[in-house]
């Protein structure tokens, strides 16, 4: 027989993803070593490709959940053609899973503005040096980048490149996952959100 404490009910889920979600990410920053908001984003490119890598979470409301690029890296690429994503957390402390996918917007230039200021200056030189995605020469010239970067913006006022700004994704669905006894694992699936009358919220079998 499985843990009934340990099983995720629809009771616990409640009826709000967002509130279900604020209270994994608060356990897993109490719980995970290294980066709790890591996910994996999943793009496809032009060629109908899947590509997949991990970005970090900066914010997250009832509009959806917030991360920032290069919008001329190949996740900004990917994102701005398709404007369609999705993300998987994986918390491997809580055995725990949240799959998410949707439509993309870019964030508001004030969001972008007051977020690039709040990252510590060395971050906002390299944004303004890299050519996300691009090659280069040698780790040297990277560098020799930012070291120009760095002369040209002296002080702590470095502004936000026009490349650079945020995607917000606009959950169509949203997954919860818990690991199981005997792989009996929950699946709380919630579909619609916003603009649909709320959301629907189902039980899906491991």
């Amino acid at each position: 027989m499985t843990n009934e404490s340990l099983t995720l009910g629809e009771t616990l889920a409640g009826e709000d993803p967002f509130g279900l979600f604020a209270d994994w990410l608060r356990a897993a920053e109490a719980s995970e070593i290294n980066d709790p908001g890591a996910v994996a984003l999943a793009t496809v490119d032009d060629a109908g490709l899947p590509d997949v890598r991990m970005v970090l979470l900066k914010g997250f409301d009832a509009r959806g959940f917030v991360f920032y690029t290069n919008f001329e890296s190949a996740k900004g690429k990917e994102i701005l053609a398709s404007r369609k994503a999705a993300m998987c957390f994986h918390w491997k402390t809580l055995r725990r899973q949240v799959r998410v996918r949707g439509p993309v917007e870019v964030v508001s230039d004030a969001e972008a503005d007051a977020y690039f200021a709040s990252r510590p200056r060395g971050s906002r030189l390299g944004a303004w040096a890299s050519r996300q995605s691009q090659p280069i020469a040698s780790r040297k010239a990277l560098i020799d980048a930012v070291d120009e970067v760095d002369r040209q913006h002296p002080g702590d006022t470095v502004p936000r490149p026009p490349r650079w700004s945020g995607f917000r994704i606009r959950p169509a669905e949203i997954e919860f996952w818990q690991d199981g006894e005997f792989r009996l694992h929950d699946r709380i699936q919630y579909k619609g959100g916003e603009g649909t009358g709320g959301w629907e919220r189902t039980r899906l079998s491991p």
